[in-house]
Parts: C-alpha cells; structure tokens; sequence
C-alpha cells in the first residue's frame, strides 16, 4: 500500500537541519506500525510527507501505486480526502460544529448523501462510546472523548490508511490505554492499514512493526 524509497527532507534557513535521511519503508494493507523517536525527531515530518502535505527534497512516495511526486495539490487534497484518515495530538475538533458535523465532515467533502452519511456517523460514533453525544457541543466533552471524536472523524470514510501523529499525547496513560484499544479495533475492523508516530512504549507495542527514528534514520 505504501513503500518510500530513500526519502530525504532538509529544512533551510539559518539553521540549516536535515531532519529525514534515506528513510526506506514499505507498508502493507491491514499493517501497524508504530514509528517512535523522541519529540522533534522528525516523525511529524514524516507523517505530513506521506500525506502529500510536505514534499520531500530526496527519495520517493508511492500510495495505493501512485507516485505522489506526480501530483499536484489539488490531486493530492482529493487523494486524502478519499484514502486517508488523520489522528492528531491536539484533536483538531472544529468548536462551532456538534460532534456529529465534526464527524460527517470527510463525508461531506466526497459528497456522500446525507441519509448515508447520517447512517456512517451514527454507526461510528456509537462504536467509539459516543452513541449518545452527536448533538453536543465540543466544550462539553472531556479530553477522551474528544480524541474519541478525531478518531471516528479519520475513519467514518473508511480510509485504506490512517496517519496518527501521537494520538494519545493529551491524554493520561489510563484514559490513553482505553482511547487506543478502541482507534485499533476500530482501524482493524476497517482492515485499513495504521502508521503512528509515537514516543509511548505502551502504545507502541500493540503494533505490528516498531521502527525507531533516530538522527534521520529509521531503524
């Protein structure tokens, strides 16, 4: 589903930093892997190039069999809107939608009908625990159930793959615990595949594949 070859990022200015360096990987569909690496490392970066939000200086990006070096941004926007789902740290929960909005939002960007995107919404969010919260507000929910809310967002639309960046970062280790063990029953009963950026051993090792990124090389 996914292979990089020899990927290479270089931020300039100043401070000159070469972040990513010959970084090789191949995922499978229906695959887990966790990418770990202390804070500023690069795992964000590598992330956001694999999406096609960034574009590498070095090396190649295949997804689903499509070089992503060949499309320009529009492509790459319809590319995620359709095979991509997104798991961030900070939730990312627009405040002035329901939950429920915040969660028909990929389906309403591929123009899904609304009695069909009403049904998806309705499923998914009962199968992350919030059957019962689509009309709320985000200021009423916890910070659980708001990471709750970003991952039935990722994968309402049923995403061959979904990009996690510290997906349990705001959270404490039990609330963490219980949010993860959801996000992957729920991912492996998409059967999409996972790559998570993360610097928790607990997470970490309820993946398939643990790759550690160190000095701009995954090892």
């Amino acid at each position: 589903m996914l292979s990089i070859r020899q990927l290479g990022k270089t931020y300039a200015g100043a401070r000159r930093r070469t972040v990513l360096t010959g970084i090789d990987l191949d995922l499978a569909p229906g695959e887990y892997v966790a990418v770990m690496g202390e804070s500023g490392i690069g795992k964000s970066t590598l992330l956001n190039l694999v999406a096609g939000l960034d574009r590498p200086d070095a090396g190649s990006i295949r997804f689903d069999g499509v070089d992503l070096a060949t499309l320009d941004d529009d492509a790459l926007t319809a590319l995620r809107r359709v095979k991509m789902g997104f798991v961030f740290q900070a939730f990312h929960v627009l405040p002035y939608l329901t939950v429920g909005q915040n969660v028909a939002l990929p389906l309403s960007l591929v123009g899904r009908a609304d009695d069909v995107a009403a049904g998806q919404v309705e499923a998914i969010l009962a199968a992350v625990g919030l059957g019962d919260r689509s009309a709320s507000m985000p200021r009423e929910l916890s910070g659980g159930e708001l990471q709750r809310v970003a991952i039935a967002r990722a994968l309402v639309h049923r995403p061959g793959l979904v990009l996690a960046d510290e997906p349990t970062g705001n959270l404490d280790e039990a609330t963490a615990d219980i949010v993860f063990a959801e996000f992957l029953s729920l991912v492996r009963g998409e059967g999409s595949a996972a790559l998570v950026a993360t610097h928790n051993e607990r997470i970490a090792a309820k993946m398939d594949r643990v790759l550690r990124l160190h000095e701009g090389v995954l090892e």
